[in-house]
């Protein structure tokens, strides 16, 4: 798959930094350029194809909304602002999304996840299972994980984390629909916000079960039942 190529334009340089970050964390972006000057885009944009344009609106050489009519058609226009009042001006120019300031990192994944796939898509509801795995979409990728190798999954807001030894992957779905996809002689929910794979537990003090060093809180609605089939 070819990464999405992207350029964060903001006279601020810690938000360009804060945008930067974000963008590294993600195997389907590639940041093309971080620049101040909205016309210094514009000249990567005529040697270069960039897909993704992440453009503050508030700055003092040339307004966003303004410079995004400049913008090629193929480039697809993500706002970024302190300012809620040009919400609608920004969505009037047909941008892919609109984030405010101070911008998650989870607000600014749903945001990267509307650019157009290069994959179909793929629900949670359509995640398939095999005997010994399951196959997961992160970002635009595809992943066949092994039963045995998750250790436990943690909720996160709209997200769900798959933790793989010294390896995380992040999902778009719920625990809930999750449950209905793993075996149940394999994984148990402990907690509104986690499931575990039973054979990697390795203890229970007091409230708490322990997958090597990570402590993860067993709620009263689950203990009896963690106590009983575990140990």
């Amino acid at each position: 798959m070819e990464p999405i190529k992207c350029i964060v334009v903001d006279d601020e340089e810690l938000a360009r930094g804060l945008l930067k970050a974000y963008i590294n964390r993600l195997d389907f972006l590639t940041l093309i350029a971080e620049v101040a000057n909205p016309l210094d885009a514009l000249q990567i944009m005529k040697e270069e194809r960039i897909d993704v344009l992440f453009l503050d609106i508030q700055m003092p050489e040339i307004k966003g909304t303004d410079f995004a009519k400049l913008v090629p058609e193929h480039t697809q226009v993500i706002f970024t602002t302190a300012y809620s009042e040009y919400a609608l001006e920004g969505f009037e120019l047909n941008a892919l999304d609109y984030l405010l300031k101070p911008i998650t990192f989870e607000r600014f994944l749903a945001a990267v996840n509307k650019a157009k796939p290069k994959y179909e898509d793929v629900s949670p509801e359509k995640a398939s299972s095999g005997k010994d795995s399951i196959t997961v979409k992160s970002g635009y990728d595809l992943h066949k994980i092994k039963y045995e190798d998750i250790l436990y999954i943690e909720s996160d807001s709209e997200y769900v984390n798959f933790y793989l030894g010294d390896k995380k992957l992040m999902s778009l779905q719920s625990l809930k629909k999750l449950l209905d996809i793993l075996p149940e002689d394999q994984f148990m929910r402990v907690h509104r916000s986690y499931i575990i794979n039973r054979n990697k537990v390795t203890a229970l003090k007091g409230r708490d079960i322990y997958i090597g060093d990570k402590e993860i809180p067993v709620s009263a609605q689950y203990f009896d039942a963690v106590k009983q089939e575990l140990f």
